[in-house]
C-alpha cells in the first residue's frame, strides 16, 4: 500500500480541465486555446462518445496540439484503445474494474487515472494498481454525485494517507477553495467553464486565483 511516510510541503494544487464533448473540434479546439493560454493547466480530459472511431480520431488529433502545445497532458475519457492513436497522453477511467482492466496496457507510458470510485477499499485497489491520479466527486453517467461534504472527507483522508495525487471534482467556482482545503493536489473544473458568460478564459483565470486562497476545512 502506498502510504505515507512522512508528510512533505505538498507542491500548489493545479488545476485539471474537464472539456465537453467535442461536436465541432475546431471549435473546440478555439474554446480550449483561450482557456488554456490563460491559466497554468495541467492535463485535459476529453470525453468520447459515438461509434465512428475514425471521426473520434480525426477529432482528438485535431485537439491534441492545441492540449500538449500548451503544457498540458491530453487525457481521453474511458477508451483506453484510442490513446496510442490519437497521440495522447493517457486516458481517465471510471470504476476499478474498468481500470483494473485497462491499466497494465497503459503503463509505464502513458497515464492512467481512476475515477467513479465508491468506496475506499476501491481507491486503495487503484493505487496498488499504480494508478497515476483518483478522483473524487466527479458526476455519474447519469449526472449525479456524491455529497460535497462526503467529497471532502474522502479527500481529507486520502492526503493524509496517500501518496498517488488526488483529483478532486469541483462543480461550480465556489468548490475550489475547500477542495484545496481539504488536500486536493488537481481541482477538476468542467461544464461551468465553458457556460460562463463571461468566456471559458475569465472563468479559467477566476478558477485559478480561487487554488491560492482557498477555505478552511473545518
Amino acid at each position: 500500500m502506498a502510504t505515507k511516510q512522512q508528510a512533505p510541503e505538498r507542491p500548489a494544487p493545479r488545476l485539471y480541465l474537464a472539456a465537453p464533448t467535442a461536436a465541432d473540434p475546431a471549435q473546440l479546439a478555439a474554446r480550449l486555446a483561450a482557456a488554456l493560454g490563460a491559466a497554468d493547466i495541467a492535463a485535459v480530459l476529453m470525453p468520447v462518445s459515438g461509434g465512428d472511431e475514425r471521426a473520434l480520431l480525426n477529432s482528438l488529433k485535431t485537439l491534441a496540439p492545441v492540449v500538449q502545445g500548451a503544457g498540458a497532458a491530453l487525457l481521453i475519457g474511458e477508451r483506453a484503445d484510442l490513446v496510442a492513436r490519437a497521440g495522447a497522453d493517457g486516458v481517465h477511467l471510471s470504476g476499478i474494474e474498468q481500470f483494473s482492466a485497462a491499466a497494465s496496457t497503459l503503463k509505464p507510458e502513458r497515464i492512467a487515472g481512476c475515477g467513479g470510485l465508491a468506496t475506499r477499499h476501491d481507491a486503495m485497489t487503484a493505487a496498488e494498481g499504480a494508478a497515476d491520479y483518483v478522483m473524487f466527486g466527479e458526476p455519474n453517467a447519469a449526472g449525479h454525485r456524491p455529497p460535497f461534504e462526503s467529497v471532502l472527507e474522502r479527500i481529507v483522508w486520502w492526503a493524509e494517507v496517500f501518496e498517488v495525487p488526488c483529483v478532486g471534482y469541483a462543480a461550480n467556482l465556489e468548490e475550489i477553495g475547500p477542495l484545496v482545503a481539504a488536500g486536493a493536489d488537481f481541482v477538476a473544473v468542467g461544464a461551468f467553464i465553458f457556460d460562463d458568460p463571461r468566456g471559458p478564459a475569465a472563468a479559467i483565470r477566476e478558477a485559478a486565483a480561487r487554488l491560492v486562497a482557498p477555505e478552511t476545512v473545518q
